[in-house]
């Protein structure tokens, strides 16, 4: 199976490096400024009605998503996409756990932001740089992108967005965590498509 490496890719990772690295250099002190606070009121302090959607939409960022990419691109003849799906769920682990969580840590906003309303089963302490749930989507959303054509490309995005939504307005995260997260998200999968190449066989793209 043929298999492109695309200067986008590369892009991709540069402009992840572009948005995580200011992010964390921010978030490494601990505190959360007067605009990050303002921006995550705007959303966090919406009405409570739209709770269920919330709480529904940031399963599209837990971890077992990126098996069940894999397990679909397998069953649609797509092994390249499915690899790459597998790479960026064991990726999201390893930057979180060795390069991310060892060097910056700030509070969940539960006990880091005045005025944080925390719904649900949010958690009120540990660590919340990065959004763990934003890097993945983000990842899966670069790598899947390939594979999809027209209107259905911006599908992804849409689902990163709401994503990103979703854990600001139950209170689990600032948005600078988001913020990194994203960047974070577009690396891994820069670096995956880099890895594993994606498919330049007509076949094997989603009209």
């Amino acid at each position: 199976m043929l298999g492109a490496r695309r200067r986008v890719d590369l892009v991709a990772l540069l402009v992840g490096l572009a948005l995580f690295v200011p992010a964390a250099l921010i978030a490494h002190s601990g505190r959360v400024g007067d605009l990050e606070a303002a921006i995550f009121r705007t959303i966090n302090h919406l009405p409570d009605a739209l709770f269920p959607f919330a709480n529904a939409a940031q399963f599209l960022g837990v971890l077992i998503v990126g098996p069940i990419v894999a397990l679909v691109a397998l069953l649609l003849r797509r092994p390249r996409l499915a690899l790459a799906a597998l790479m960026v769920t064991g990726l999201k682990l390893l930057v979180e756990r060795i390069v991310i969580w060892p060097l910056v840590f700030r509070a969940r906003p539960g006990t880091s932001t005045p005025g944080a309303i925390v719904r649900g089963t949010t958690p009120v302490t540990g660590a919340a740089f990065v959004s763990g749930h934003v890097i993945l989507i983000t990842a899966i959303a670069w790598v899947v992108m390939p594979y999809l054509h027209g209107r259905w490309r911006w599908v992804p995005w849409v689902v990163v967005g709401v994503v990103v939504f979703a854990r600001l307005y139950l209170g689990a995260h600032n948005p600078l965590d988001v913020l990194g997260g994203f960047g974070m998200g577009l690396i891994v999968g820069g670096v995956t498509n880099l890895v594993v190449g994606v498919s330049t066989e007509p076949e094997d793209l989603t009209v």
